[in-house]
């Protein structure tokens, strides 16, 4: 089994899959990587986006919008919200839209002359209507 390694997604309300893995591709705060097996360890935190888990049995493919990934042995994901991409509607996408847009707003009033929280902010909503236009949805564009 030198061509697979554990993998496991976990967000706060479940496990969402646990299973041997040839790879997995991970929307990083710093860039997208692709872990594999004996791949050097790492940590990264993760941004909004698609995760895509090669398994022996196809691909599956999960929204996440932050979290983070630690590479060992083992790969385990651990998504502040995560749900399989089939499960992401329209209407599921456009509240993940209003919740990323309420954080810019909340961080915008709490920093005011502040660019460097209120830019992250920016790029975590923008990432987030990215998302949208990744898996086939009509993006929803906030006021910034």
């Amino acid at each position: 089994m030198a061509d697979t390694m554990q993998f496991d997604l976990v967000s706060p309300e479940r496990k969402l899959l646990s299973a041997q893995v040839k790879s997995v591709q991970i929307p990083g705060a710093a860039g997208d990587m692709t872990a594999m097996p004996n791949h050097a360890p790492t940590i990264t935190t993760l941004r909004p986006g698609i995760l895509t888990v090669e398994t022996e049995n196809g691909t599956e493919e999960f929204v996440v919008t932050g979290g983070f990934a630690e590479i060992g042995d083992s790969l385990s994901v651990l998504a502040e919200r995560a749900l399989p991409r089939g499960d992401v509607d329209q209407a599921t996408y456009e509240s993940m839209v209003d919740e990323a847009h309420a954080a810019y707003e909340k961080t915008k009033e709490a920093f005011p002359n502040e660019p460097g929280p209120v830019d992250e902010a920016v790029k975590l909503l923008m990432d987030m209507v990215a998302v949208g236009t990744h898996i086939g949805l009509d993006p929803k564009q906030p006021s910034i």
